[in-house]
């Protein structure tokens, strides 16, 4: 194949100015335009020998590497960009597409994402063909192999010790109604809805929520904030929709998201337009705007109730607003017997240690038999000896160690005495 005649010139008129890196990059476009590609590669080599950072010149490279097949190649040149958030839109167009090619599909969906996040109306039917149908089997399969995801509980309200009128709530709004669908549903009554959880942090939230889910022998699937916040743009919404949709799958299923103030904080204090974003989609995801929500259950946990975003508490989304606090005498003994059974223990005073713990978390709890069991453990490695753990111990390791709760409770005390609109905090000042 003959260079055309304007190469021809192009290529006389650099051998005069070899430097010209303005007329090398011309003479790039028009090798490029013509398919001479083996040409295309050594012109860019040469200009970035001398301008290593010119992403003009690194777009068209990508181009040649990628219609000679030498997906790695194109992959290769991205990796290389410092700061790929600015490549240049046909530099991530070539590099997602080489993406698909090498079989990473997670990272080039979220290379898609950032390219439609950038031109909404794009449209590319040999990304669209492997994206947007591979990502869905991509997640079945991720569903499939992560037993973790989706779990069977194990545990009912019969292991949570204490906690009476919490569990006696929860049946009679939640469980019931999912035991008995059919009385429900002649009322008009749906199936479901959603739980707030608040209260000190380690006061067993999370094991309420599972014992919750096994009390109705549904799915449980535990959210954690990594599974939903991405850095691309996006992806977050995309995240929580289908964590949604597996749910919605399983049912019944519980889905339960702690720290659920991460993805809910107040919309009014916000600067990033993300995060605004992202508690659309989760109200969205709650009122079951385009889904049908019967037989999901959302539970949410947070520690910091005043930093959701009041429309969470709106009817039909969680409505249903439950005060967690620390465990009482019954459960901290509970908490006592369990941690201990597998621990070299004498027959310990379990009423007198509940006595000495009020207020204290399980997680203060575990705490403390933590600190008796490392004098016990600092004995054993001077003297080669195992001495059981004993009442004594555990009354010196709860004088070291305080509970964590107070500081939460100073500050729920504020709110529940100057913003307690609508009676939210009610159950705090009735603790207190």
């Amino acid at each position: 194949m003959e260079y055309s005649q304007e190469i021809k010139q192009l290529k006389e008129a650099l051998s005069f100015t070899p430097d010209n890196i303005a007329l090398r990059l011309l003479l790039v476009q028009k090798l490029l335009a013509e398919d001479f590609l083996d040409d295309v590669i050594n012109e860019c080599q040469e200009i970035l020998k001398k301008d290593k950072s010119n992403l003009a010149v690194k777009e068209l490279l990508a181009e040649a590497f990628y219609k000679q097949e030498k997906y790695s190649a194109v992959i290769m040149i991205v990796e290389e960009v410092q700061d790929d958030y600015n490549l240049p839109f046909k530099l991530r167009l070539y590099y997602t597409k080489a993406l698909v090619k090498d079989g990473n599909i997670i990272a080039a969906q979220e290379q898609y994402d950032m390219i439609l996040s950038m031109s909404p109306n794009f449209s590319d039917a040999e990304l669209d063909a492997a994206l947007r149908v591979k990502m869905h089997d991509y997640l079945d399969e991720l569903e499939m192999e992560d037993a973790g995801f989706i779990q069977k509980s194990d545990v009912s309200f019969k292991d949570v010790g204490g906690l009476d009128h919490i569990k006696r709530e929860i049946n009679l709004k939640i469980i019931k109604p999912l035991e008995n669908p059919e009385i429900y549903k002649k009322f008009g009554k749906k199936i479901g809805g959603g739980i707030l959880l608040f209260g000190p942090p380690g006061c067993g939230k999370t094991f309420l929520a599972k014992a919750t889910a096994g009390e109705i022998q549904a799915n449980f699937i535990n959210v954690t904030i990594s599974d939903i916040l991405d850095m691309y743009v996006g992806k977050s919404e995309r995240n929580l929709a289908e964590t949604f949709e597996i749910a919605r799958a399983h049912r019944p299923s519980v889905l339960f998201f702690d720290e659920v103030d991460a993805l809910g904080a107040n919309r009014h204090e916000m600067r990033a337009n993300a995060g605004r974003h992202v508690i659309n989609q989760f109200l969205a995801e709650l009122d079951g705007m385009e889904s049908d929500n019967d037989g999901l259950l959302v539970i949410g946990a947070t520690n910091t109730p005043w930093a959701l975003d009041s429309a969470f508490r709106r009817p039909g989304r969680f409505d249903r607003i439950i005060f967690v606090p620390p465990p009482d005498e019954e459960a901290r003994m509970k908490i006592f017997d369990l941690s201990l059974r597998d621990k070299p223990a004498e027959q310990v005073d379990l009423k007198r240690l509940a006595a000495l713990t009020e207020k204290y978390s399980g997680a203060d709890i575990k705490a403390v038999i933590d600190i008796a069991v490392e004098s016990k453990l600092e004995i054993a490695l001077e003297t080669g000896e195992i001495q059981p753990i004993n009442t004594k111990d555990l009354v010196k390791a709860i004088k070291q160690h305080r509970p964590t709760t107070m500081d939460w409770f100073n500050t729920a005390k504020n709110y529940a005495l100057y913003s307690n609109q609508g009676g939210l905090y009610d159950d705090i000042l009735k603790y207190l």
